[in-house]
């Protein structure tokens, strides 16, 4: 009886200590650099605000943050290969938006060859962005938003407006703003934002919509006309300019918005210790006010709430894009 206990006793002790360096390997992370996948070019508003946060959240998790820019196919691209190539160790991370988590799997369906909700693992939301209702008052010579829907009934061919591609928060909140309070807009694609809205300043489209970070400086010199704010509330910098749903069309709301996934099967302690390097990494001096001046309002969460808010933002979004027939070209 004795020896049977001293071996039972034995075979646990080993099976602790075998355990051991796997439960270690589980709790250690990170182990490597973190890199931080943007699924657009250099330059833009997220590859600067990924930028902006990687130092932060590389001193918190005591391993470089790397961005690393994988953009194309409406960013299905980075999708692709953090859903499927990446190893699910919580070491590359993607930093997807609306577009990314939300409208892809309905404009794309099948050539999206990947699962927002069965391949990516939610870490935290990271941003809103307003959105301003814009007008070339040299085009468009309106300051609210019933003159726009009294204007754009009156063009023959209704109103001309830009979007930087198909399904974009620009994109969808236009059609959504038509839908809800029938104006005739008739849309213009682009390649890219930066064309839109060169064509807006030039007078070749009449409105848009446009994230804050962008229009403000057009607004000031008077080159844009801000006419509402897509979202539930008035922008701080510009108190004077009422909301959509102020301006008569009940129940508007449209904000972009943005936040990190992993891929599926990543460790709950990798995936919390992203979520913890994030909130620190905002909260460090100086970087909320950096971020505000380019129009970023930062939004952490828990991955259930992102979980959730992407769910809601998929059905909304795809009741939308079936209802007007919205497809990518």
């Amino acid at each position: 009886m004795r020896k049977r206990l001293f071996l039972l006793a034995a075979a646990a002790a080993a099976g602790l200590v075998c355990a051991m360096p796997v439960a270690m390997a589980q709790a250690k992370f990170p182990t490597q650099p973190v890199k931080l996948v943007v699924p657009y070019p250099p330059g833009g508003g997220t590859d600067f605000f990924a930028r902006t946060v990687a130092q932060g959240m590389g001193d918190a998790l005591g391993q470089p943050v790397i961005v690393e820019n994988r953009p194309g196919a409406s960013g299905m691209i980075a999708g692709q290969y953090v859903a499927k190539v990446a190893p699910a160790d919580g070491h590359t991370v993607l930093w997807g938006d609306m577009t990314t988590y939300a409208v892809n799997p309905t404009l794309f369906g099948k050539q999206q060859q990947y699962d927002i909700q069965r391949d990516l693992a939610p870490v935290t939301m990271t941003a809103k962005f307003d959105f301003m209702l814009v007008v070339n008052p040299k085009i468009v010579p309106v300051s609210t938003v019933q003159e726009l829907i009294a204007a754009a009934a009156k063009a023959p061919d209704g109103l001309n407006y830009g979007n930087p591609s198909i399904g974009t928060t620009h994109h969808l909140a236009t059609e959504l703003f038509a839908r809800e309070t029938g104006a005739k807009l008739v849309g213009i694609t682009y390649k890219g934002g930066g064309a839109a809205v060169q064509d807006l300043l030039g007078g070749q489209i009449g409105l848009m919509f446009l994230d804050r970070a962008t229009a403000k400086p057009h607004i000031e010199t008077g080159s844009l006309r801000a006419i509402a704010v897509a979202g539930s509330k008035r922008v701080a910098a510009f108190p004077n300019v009422p909301t959509v749903a102020e301006s008569g069309v009940k129940g508007f709301n449209v904000e972009g918005w943005q936040g990190l996934t992993v891929r599926a099967g990543t460790p709950e302690t990798a995936v919390k210790a992203l979520a913890q390097a994030f909130a620190k990494a905002i909260a460090a001096p100086g970087v909320r006010e950096k971020l505000a001046d380019a129009g970023i309002d930062v939004a952490a969460s828990t991955p259930q709430e992102f979980a959730t808010y992407i769910q809601s933002e998929t059905a909304r979004w795809a009741a939308l894009i079936r209802a007007n027939g919205i497809k990518v070209e």
